[in-house]
């Protein structure tokens, strides 16, 4: 049981620590909002995939008028009695602009069996309370144990009363599962992300006893299969960003599957521009926009990752421009928004409007009912 507990609270820590960070620079306030300077600012956007807490809410969406962001999607909602009814009043104190996502409590799993139905009366009363979705971190199949000591599966049939029960309530399920493929190869010199996992050396899997990268991504495949009735969105593009052929084959076999492109524009950017366009055109309306942007409540942001130090005001711009210039120019051979990701340059994939619409905003609207566009 002890140890149990250990691997969950190591699980929490690994997600909350995106929240962490030193001092960083603040955006302006939006009376001091740049002019619109990209062909995507006059579409409505909706980043599908942040994390903030509720004391952050305010400098999120300070974020989200100088950015051009209308609506974020706070993945971090937590779970009811821990934190969630705080991350709804947050958000509801910014009308429009912020919708919360729930966490489960993964302490049920330790309480016996039966703890996927107790997880699911929990995700019943987070939809009651005003929860829209629930996201599924990567401790799942990962870090999170039961009540046994196991390590929980991704398609643990435990859990099914879980995404069977948001299926029912038309809460989408955003998860995450495994981390990048370089994370189970030897950290040293020649990882390449090798930078990042010098900064978060806790983060590399090589050597650990747990799944490996192909066991994971068969679970979540399984999992999917297992409930056509609930929608899911796939995060990091489709959990397989170094694998355009497997996210397409997903989708085409899929219809309840979305994906996100959040923190993995640097590995997609470096594949073959045409590929990745045209998995964006033929896929257009289930895919969506996501940062993994991390704001806390003071101190440095987390542009899809963190380096050693805090990043300053450019970083934080050349994050949100880089991103812009991704999917609407054909350039090429530019540095990527999170350059402690890779140090490789990537190619853009110049997106036919029809399409930028779709993804920066009205997949996302659809998705989860929100009202008309501001703009």
């Amino acid at each position: 049981m002890a140890g149990a507990v250990r691997a969950v609270g190591l699980s929490v820590a690994l997600v909350l620590g995106v929240l962490a960070g030193g001092c960083g620079d603040d955006p302006p306030p939006a009376s001091a909002r740049p002019q619109k300077t990209t062909a995507g600012d006059r579409f409505f956007k909706v980043d599908t995939h942040t994390h903030f807490g509720p004391a952050a809410a305010g400098r999120m969406v300070a974020l989200m008028d100088r950015y051009g962001i209308d609506v974020v999607v706070n993945l971090s909602g937590r779970s009811p009695g821990r934190g969630l009814e705080a991350q709804l009043a947050a958000a509801r104190a910014h009308p429009g602009r912020i919708v919360v996502f729930c966490n489960l409590d993964w302490r049920l799993a330790l309480t016996g069996p039966g703890y996927g139905a107790r997880m699911a009366a929990q995700v019943e009363a987070a939809h009651a309370l005003g929860a829209r979705g629930l996201k599924i971190f990567k401790g799942l199949g990962l870090g999170y144990r039961d009540y046994r000591g196991r390590l929980i599966p991704v398609d643990d049939p435990e859990l099914d009363p879980v995404f069977e029960t948001a299926g029912r309530l038309g809460m989408p399920v955003a998860i995450h599962t495994g981390d990048p493929v370089a994370f189970w190869q030897p950290p040293g010199p020649q990882n390449e992300r090798r930078a990042e996992l010098s900064v978060h050396p806790q983060w590399s899997l090589y050597g650990k006893d747990v799944p490996s990268w192909e066991d994971l991504f068969a679970q979540l495949s399984r999992r999917i299969a297992r409930h056509p009735h609930t929608t899911f969105i796939s995060v990091h593009f489709g959990n397989a960003p170094e694998y355009p052929e497997r996210v397409r084959h997903i989708l085409a076999t899929y219809p309840n599957v979305y994906i996100d492109t959040a923190a993995r524009i640097p590995e997609i950017g470096r594949r073959p521009p045409a590929v990745i366009r045209k998995l964006f055109v033929d896929f257009q309306d289930r895919i969506l926009f996501g940062t993994d942007l991390g704001v806390p409540a003071r101190g440095a942001l987390s542009l899809g990752s963190s380096g050693a130090s805090p990043p300053d005001r450019a970083e934080i711009d050349r994050f949100f421009a880089s991103t812009w210039r991704y999917f609407e120019t054909a350039d090429q051979n530019f540095a990527h928004p999170t350059p402690i990701q890779g140090d490789w340059t990537i190619d853009a994939i110049d997106l036919p409007d029809a399409v930028l619409r779709k993804v920066y905003g009205d997949n996302a609207r659809r998705l989860f009912g929100l009202s008309q566009p501001r703009r």
